[in-house]
């Protein structure tokens, strides 16, 4: 079939990693149906919207991408799928000029759906609930459109139930891809010239808890063990919880698993906590970031935060403040509570006012590039592996291009195009945050054939 008479798909995707993902999983089954990829921007003969719901706004963005795919073409087929088409299908299915609904599953159906839509011109709602699904859905991802990182889904949904968060009634219950699958697709990655993984999921850190006898750290270790090439490995995100003395362990021992974790506090204050359904102490989250620390002092913790819950008083706010600088974590994502609706958290009484809520956003942030400052200059001098992914945009300096270290500090130096996801080694001539000026000093010899 010659390029001008192949059908043209277009994709825009909102939200977290997990939903880049799965864009680039769903472009897989369009490119086996002979499709053209094509801009969003562009008029294509199909559009899929892959949306988030996280936060009201998320909903809104969401809305606002399909009406303007709606508008791009109307005659095309508009397909939306993702987290906000499974928490509320019916507000999609009454955007004029939406033709199939698919939540977070499903996806494989998609194409047969287009088809069925295109002979009988009938709106499909295809969102089944997603409760009672206990099947990893197997999704194929063999490359990925923006070179350098791949990213690996491990798992998919979440039991926790936080009062903060809808992600379990849009994802529904936490269930484990086939630990052979994850190592297949790795070992895919790697021959696609991609040399770090990062593992990810809804809630990453708790893979395996729904198989008998296998679980996260026995997935790393072989990961390790049987993907030829693999250079660096990466968590997502892990909870502290899951950091078992195992998992520890593993990390001490392993080659690859990288020294970053992020591993997401929310608040530093029990009280807080204990309002917000997680189910850890304060005492317990610093007794395993005590023993991570021990068993890798160059480890760097990175952690999600959010400020002003319903109810944070001062003293509340100042307990979280002071745990985190006490615990040197190396970056945050500090969030301002935004109510989510449908959520526990939402409905619940003392609300904090938006200008306290900033005050103590700004402090945070204060602190956060503090943090980040201080850990970034125990690396001054030092000779690191960096993976450039891309130039560095900010300057007029053609040459200058930004990666990655292990430890996830970001790294500024002047290279060439070809260096873009390989190793190369850099020396950090000057710390700083948001990134480090490093000095080239050479590639790593194993990939010079």
């Amino acid at each position: 079939m010659s390029n001008e008479l192949r059908k043209t798909v277009a994709m825009s995707t909102l939200g977290c990693k997990v939903n880049h993902y799965e864009t680039e999983a769903i472009w897989q089954l369009f490119k086996e149906q002979e499709y053209n990829r094509i801009d969003f921007e562009q008029q294509a003969d199909v559009y899929v919207i892959n949306t988030c719901t996280v936060t009201n706004t998320g909903d809104k963005k969401s809305r606002q991408v399909i009406r303007r795919a709606v508008r791009r073409n109307p005659d095309a087929v508009i397909c939306v799928t993702g987290c906000y088409a499974q928490t509320s299908p019916a507000e999609i299915m009454a955007i004029p000029g939406v033709d199939i609904v698919v939540g977070t599953q499903d996806r494989h159906k998609l194409l047969g759906l287009i088809e069925q839509y295109r002979e009988e011109r009938e709106p499909i709602n295809a969102v089944r609930n997603i409760m009672k699904n206990r099947v990893y859905e197997e999704l194929d991802v063999p490359a990925f459109t923006d070179r350098t990182r791949a990213s690996l889904k491990i798992q998919e949904g979440c039991n926790n139930f936080c009062t903060f968060c809808i992600i379990p009634w849009a994802r529904g219950l936490m269930r484990s891809r086939d630990p052979q699958e994850v190592i297949r697709q790795a070992q895919q990655l790697v021959e696609a010239g991609y040399l770090e993984i990062v593992l990810t999921g809804i809630h990453t850190g708790g893979y395996g808890q729904d198989f008998k006898d296998y679980n996260l750290a026995q997935l790393l270790r072989d990961l390790e063990a049987q993907v030829k090439g693999l250079k660096r490995l990466r968590i997502s995100s892990i909870e502290a919880s899951q950091l078992t003395d195992e998992v520890i362990d593993v990390l001490r021992n392993s080659n690859i698993v990288v020294n970053h974790l992020h591993i997401p506090i929310q608040s530093g204050s029990d009280t807080v906590l204990k309002r917000m359904r997680r189910k850890y102490t304060m005492a317990f989250f610093s007794e395993r970031i005590t023993k991570l620390a021990e068993a890798l002092p160059n480890l760097a913790v990175t952690s999600d935060v959010i400020v002003g819950f319903p109810g944070e008083t001062e003293e509340e706010f100042m307990e979280t403040y002071n745990f985190i600088r006490d615990h040197k974590f190396s970056e945050l994502h500090v969030f301002p509570y935004s109510k989510r609706t449908g959520t526990p958290a939402a409905r619940m009484e003392d609300q904090v006012d938006e200008e306290i809520k900033n005050e103590r956003v700004h402090r945070l942030i204060g602190l956060n590039d503090q943090l980040a400052k201080e850990y970034a200059a125990r690396f001054e001098n030092e000779v690191m592996e960096v993976i450039p992914e891309e130039r560095f945009k900010e300057t007029v300096n053609e040459n200058l291009y930004v990666g990655y270290t292990d430890n996830y500090l970001k790294v500024v130096f002047e290279g060439t195009e070809d260096m873009i996801g390989k190793l190369v080694k850099v020396k950090i001539t000057k710390a700083g945050y948001p990134y480090n000026k490093g000095q080239f000093v050479r590639v790593l010899e194993e990939q010079m054939q």
